[in-house]
């Protein structure tokens, strides 16, 4: 797939487009991406609903209660609503037996343009939210897909690579030396507001990156320097970060984060695109502000 789409509308053009009057439902609104992106929505004069499971208040949208297993939850989630943010469930290997019949059913309420949260590790028509990429464009006219690298916020806040640094000054993961165009979530939920309200769909997959690539002895190095506590990269092989991982996770979920590990090695995320910059006009921020700003 390709890494930046020419017919892109810039940043510029695109929010001389904006539509901002309108009702867009944010699943996972208290997630990584789906809080910031509430908080952009809302100053850009959208009507938010934000969908969690225990309908836990984000900022000034509307909380509403929505579960991917519970159909029943999904009518009064989907009332009114003519854009969907899509975070497909966390850990669920094949998101799309889920995922598919609520996007059928949101087509018939009247929604029109859904942004789904991929992975640039995930190409249309791969595994898991590959399959939901794939069907999306016969779904709606307007979409867009994110496809971004790994988050700077994984090494911060409750994901296990902030708490391996944390408890034992150690960042431990199967990458050897490959590298990651590592992308701040800010930046994700910056594009997705673009992409849900400016007046030209994007119709296209944006892969999301930061502005270089860093392996993960870089970004140990970087942590050590930012935080003054000593920071190391522990590599480990696949069948060892499997088995680490599978000690908190299922067993298919660790395995297939394993194998991603093996990709990154093998040099899948060793690139950096242009996308934030063109839909956003501005570029996004590096790693090493991130960690001055958040992780001090």
């Amino acid at each position: 797939m390709p890494d930046s789409v020419s017919h892109s509308p810039s940043g510029s053009e695109s929010r001389a487009q904006s539509q901002s009057h309108r009702t867009v439902l944010v699943t996972g609104a208290t997630g990584t991406t789906g809080g910031r992106l509430v908080a952009r929505l809302a100053a850009l004069g959208c009507e938010v609903r934000a969908a969690s499971r225990r309908a836990t208040p984000v900022g000034g949208a509307r909380p509403v209660r929505f579960d991917w297993y519970d159909p029943a939850t999904h009518a009064e989630a989907l009332h009114g609503a003519d854009g969907i943010y899509l975070v497909p469930p966390v850990g669920d290997r094949d998101p799309a037996t889920v995922v598919l019949p609520f996007l059928e059913r949101a087509r018939a309420a009247g929604v029109r343009r859904v942004v789904l949260l991929s992975s640039s590790a995930i190409a249309r028509g791969g595994p898991a939210v590959g399959q939901v990429h794939d069907a999306l464009p016969g779904l709606f006219e307007e979409w867009a897909v994110l496809r971004p690298s790994w988050f700077m916020q994984n090494f911060g806040g409750e994901h296990a690579h902030a708490r391996s640094i944390r408890e034992d000054g150690v960042i431990a993961t199967a990458t050897g030396d490959g590298r990651v165009g590592f992308v701040d979530a800010a930046d994700i939920a910056a594009v997705a507001a673009h992409a849900l309200t400016d007046r030209r769909a994007p119709c296209t997959d944006l892969v999301l990156t930061g502005p270089e690539a860093l392996s993960y002895d870089t970004v140990a190095a970087v942590l050590t320097r930012v935080t003054g506590r000593p920071v190391i990269h522990r590599r480990l092989s696949h069948e060892q970060f499997r088995d680490r991982l599978a000690t908190g996770i299922p067993e298919e979920f660790a395995a297939l984060l394993a194998d991603l590990d093996r990709s990154i090695a093998a040099g899948s995320e060793d690139r950096t695109t242009d996308t934030v910059e063109r839909v956003t006009g501005r570029p996004p921020r590096g790693f090493l502000t991130y960690a001055r700003e958040e992780l001090a």
